[in-house]
C-alpha cells in the first residue's frame, strides 16, 4: 500500500528527485531502504508497505518511491518506543534454502504514539531488509530524547514586555537600560549583529571550532537571506543599485550549504542512491544559471563546498551521476567525443546550440575570420571549454569547419554544402558561399 493511502499521518512533501524535503532545522539521522509500518490494535488504520524509512530530527518519513508519495510520523507523537523484537519466519522452506540466517527473520520496533483527538495506539515498524536495527534504535532514542523541534530561537522581549519574577539576571546584563524607542530598538540589532559577528570569529579560529559551527552558520545564512527578503518587500522604493547589491548577498548566502548533506553514516547501503537524489536537486538551479550544462569539475566544486565538512570523493560522485540512468530525474550525464564530461538537463538541445553558432558564424565578420571558442563562450553563456566542445560538436555534424594554427583553433561556416557537385564553379548568386564572396572582395 502507497503512502498516499495512510491518510492517519501527515503528507510529506517530496523533492522532483524523490527525496524528502526537511523544515528549517532538521537534519537526517538515518536510513532502512525498506520497512513497513503496521498498525498493532486498530485494523481501522492502513497499514504502509515497502517504504524508504528516513529518521530525522523531528520525524519517521515513510517514502513510498514508486508513488513518490511520504507520509511523516512526528516524533513528538512517541509516546514510548520499545527495543527492536526479532522474528524468525514460519516458513521450513525458506529457512533451509536460505542463504544467511538473517534473510529468514524481520524485526519489529513498537512505538506508542499519540493520536488526535487525545487516543493512544500502538504501530510497528517492520524492518524486512538486511540492516544494523540496533543503531537505528540508537538513533531513534536519541532523536526523541533530544527534542530537537522544540528548540526555537528565542524571541527578543516587546518594549514592557513583564519579566519573570526570580529569574537571576546573567552577569554580562546585570545593568541593562531599557528598550525604549527607536534608540533601543538599534542597540537590540547592534547587540544581534555583534553576537553574530563574534559566532563567525569562533567559527573561523581552527578547523575543529569550524566544524561544530558549521551548522549555525548555515541557519543564521538562512535567517539573514529571509529578513533580506523581508526588508525588500517593505521597501518597495529602494534603488536598483540597492536591490541588485541584496541579490548579490541572498545568491551568496544560498550557497553557503546543505543544512542536512547524505552522509555514509546516516545512508548506509543507501548512500549512493541518495546522494545521487540530493545532487539531482542540487544542480538544478545551478544549471538553469548556466544555460542548462555545466562540466563534471564545476560540479564537483560546487557541490562539495555546499556539503561543508562532509566532502565526498570524484568517484562518489561520479557514481551518483551514472545512477541517474535508472531513476526518474530532470538531470543527466553526457560524455562529449573527447572525453569531456559534463551535466545537463534533460531538455537541454543541441539543435537550439547549433543555430546560436551558425547565426553567429554568418555574420560578415565571422564569414571572413572564424570563430574561436571564447566567441562562441559570449555568445552562448558558458565556459569556454564547453564552447569548444559544442564547436566540435558542431563539425561532426558538418555544420563548421575547424582551421588549426599557432594562435589556436578557429571555426568557419561549412560552405562546401552550398556547393554544386556537378558544377563547382558555378556562383550562386545567393546563400552562403555568395555572402562569403562578398565580404571577402569588400575586405580586399
Amino acid at each position: 500500500m502507497s503512502a498516499a493511502a495512510a491518510d492517519w499521518l501527515p503528507s510529506a512533501s517530496v523533492t522532483a528527485s524523490g527525496r524528502p524535503v526537511l523544515s528549517a532545522g532538521e537534519v537526517e539521522r538515518n536510513l532502512l531502504p525498506l520497512a513497513d509500518l503496521e498498525p498493532e490494535e486498530n485494523p481501522r488504520l492502513a497499514p504502509l508497505r515497502g517504504c524508504l524509512l528516513a529518521l530525522t530530527s523531528h520525524r519517521l518519513i515513510f517514502l513510498h518511491e514508486p508513488s513518490r508519495s511520504a507520509r511523516g510520523l512526528p516524533l513528538a507523537a512517541v509516546v514510548h518506543a520499545y527495543p527492536p523484537h526479532r522474528r524468525h519466519s514460519h516458513n521450513p522452506l525458506r529457512s533451509i534454502f536460505s542463504s544467511s540466517s538473517s534473510s529468514s527473520q524481520h524485526h519489529r520496533i513498537r512505538l506508542q504514539i499519540s493520536m488526535p483527538p487525545a487516543r493512544s495506539e500502538v504501530v510497528a515498524i517492520v524492518v524486512t531488509c538486511k540492516a544494523d536495527v540496533d543503531i537505528f534504535f540508537g538513533r531513534l532514542l536519541e532523536a526523541i530524547r533530544a527534542r530537537a523541534w522544540e528548540m526555537t530561537p528565542a524571541a527578543a522581549p516587546a518594549s514592557g514586555a513583564p519579566v519573570t519574577e526570580g529569574a537571576a539576571p546573567a552577569e554580562d546584563t546585570a545593568i541593562r537600560m531599557p528598550v525604549v524607542g527607536v534608540s533601543g530598538i538599534l542597540r537590540m540589532e547592534q547587540e544581534s549583529w555583534e553576537s553574530a559577528g563574534q559566532n563567525l570569529q569562533d567559527a573561523f579560529q581552527d578547523l575543529n571550532a569550524l566544524m561544530s559551527k558549521a551548522k549555525e552558520m548555515m541557519q543564521l545564512a538562512e535567517k539573514m537571506r529571509l529578513k533580506l527578503l523581508t526588508n525588500s518587500s517593505t521597501e518597495p522604493n529602494s534603488n536598483d543599485e540597492e536591490m541588485g547589491s541584496k541579490q548579490d548577498m541572498q545568491d551568496l548566502l544560498l550557497s553557503v550549504g546543505i543544512v542536512s548533506p547524505v552522509t555514509k553514516e546516516t545512508a548506509g547501503a543507501l548512500y549512493h542512491q541518495q546522494l545521487s537524489l540530493q545532487l539531482a536537486d542540487f544542480v538544478r538551479i545551478p544549471l538553469d544559471k548556466a544555460g542548462g550544462m555545466m562540466a563534471l569539475v564545476d560540479v564537483y566544486c560546487l557541490f562539495n563546498r555546499a556539503r561543508g565538512t562532509e566532502l565526498i570523493s570524484p568517484e562518489d560522485l561520479l557514481q551518483a551521476c551514472s545512477l541517474w540512468e535508472k531513476v526518474d530525474v530532470p538531470v543527466m550525464l553526457r560524455k562529449f567525443d573527447s572525453g569531456v564530461k559534463v551535466i545537463q538537463t534533460k531538455t537541454h538541445s543541441d539543435e537550439e546550440v547549433f543555430a546560436r553558432i551558425l547565426s553567429l558564424a554568418q555574420k560578415p565578420d565571422a564569414l571572413q575570420k572564424g570563430i574561436s571558442p571564447t566567441d562562441a563562450a559570449f555568445t552562448l553563456g558558458i565556459a569556454p571549454a564547453l564552447a569548444k566542445e559544442h564547436l566540435l560538436n558542431a563539425e561532426n555534424k558538418g555544420l563548421l569547419c575547424r582551421d588549426v594554427s599557432p594562435d589556436g583553433f578557429r571555426f568557419f561556416i561549412n560552405l562546401f554544402n552550398d556547393i554544386d557537385d556537378q558544377n563547382i564553379y558555378t556562383q550562386k548568386p545567393h546563400g552562403l558561399y555568395h555572402a562569403w564572396i562578398s565580404v571577402s572582395v569588400a575586405s580586399q
